[in-house]
């Protein structure tokens, strides 16, 4: 409210949504009672109780869902917040992992286990992370339902789920790690999406190949050859199995598994940027278009971030059916 608006507003972000739908008792009726997307037979007595064009209708309809769609500047500040706590977290979690032995020796974080202290950075460092998570799981709720809503309820769950058992068992070192792991491509994410909602195309576009260089990097090269090896390798040579120990690395492996797939996705989407120049627009798009001539618009956008035809595309996550997708 203070600050991101402030700085959506000098950047020429506009409060205006998509295009409202005409005021209309009986369609309204059948929108807020009965459905959001009549089907053909519904449509066919619509328009002869109108008399009314059925396309028409399907504009009314496609019009009035997406009033309820948040404008480009409420997404505009909830990237801004995210982007600000990714990155506060992430050089917080680095000053902090730079002094701490296990980061330079994972074998650090199973010498004297379960007896290794909790200092009030390792606390606070899992709270906050913990805090934002939870957050993130009930949003996911009150937010638009997205095409990727399931793989990112999983995500969530997994995460917290690790914290959480992690804490509980003191096995804060190496969930330290995982932390900071994650958080060094978000940011990068959120920044793109800042770039993409100021229609500055060519930093988003640099921001978002960034992004995938540093989550493949990340999430297919360190994590299964640093994380996932003194989890399943060096903590069985020094502490051995123990039940716990089956569940806390089968939620690092189920991370492992959703990071192949969004891995998938985000080069999939850079290669069809590279070689067309462009990427057809986003299927999980915020705003539906309003006519096949709004499609083609849409469709011709330029650029890695692709819009709909009012600029309001909405990306909340990682990638989706080879494009954006929306948190």
């Amino acid at each position: 409210r203070f600050i991101a608006k402030p700085c959506a507003i000098n950047l020429g972000i506009e409060d205006s949504g998509p295009h409202r739908a005409q005021p209309n008792a009986i369609l309204e009726k059948v929108f807020t009672s009965i459905t959001k997307s009549p089907d053909g037979k519904r449509l066919e007595g619509l328009s002869k109780q109108l008399d009314w064009d059925v396309r028409k209708i399907q504009r009314w309809f496609r019009h009035r869902r997406n009033q309820d769609k948040p404008t480009t500047l409420t997404k505009f500040c909830e990237s801004m917040w995210r982007f600000t706590f990714y990155l506060s977290i992430f050089f917080y979690g680095i000053r902090f992992l730079w002094t701490a032995p296990w980061f330079w020796d994972t074998r650090q974080c199973w010498y004297n286990y379960p007896f290794q202290p909790l200092t009030s950075r390792l606390y606070y460092y899992y709270i906050l992370e913990l805090a934002f998570y939870w957050s993130l799981m009930f949003s996911q709720f009150t937010d638009i339902k997205r095409k990727d809503f399931l793989i990112m309820f999983v995500h969530h769950l997994a995460t917290i789920g690790l914290i959480t058992f992690s804490y509980m068992n003191n096995m804060v070192r190496v969930g330290t790690l995982v932390l900071c792991l994650h958080d060094a491509s978000d940011f990068l994410l959120e920044a793109a999406k800042l770039a993409n909602y100021a229609k500055y195309q060519r930093l988003c576009d640099a921001f978002f190949m960034l992004f995938g260089v540093v989550f493949i990097v990340t999430r297919l090269g360190i994590y299964p050859f640093w994380i996932l090896n003194t989890t399943l390798f060096e903590s069985w040579e020094l502490i051995g199995p123990y039940p716990s120990w089956w569940l806390f690395n089968g939620l690092l492996v189920t991370l492992q598994v959703l990071h192949v797939i969004w891995s998938y996705l985000i080069i999939r989407t850079a290669s069809k940027a590279l070689v067309r120049g462009k990427v057809s627009k986003d299927d999980r798009s915020d705003v539906e278009s309003s006519s096949e001539e709004e499609d083609v618009t849409s469709n011709s956008t330029k650029g890695i971030l692709s819009t709909s035809s009012n600029g309001s595309n909405r990306l909340n996550g990682h990638v989706a059916g080879g494009q954006w997708t929306g948190e």
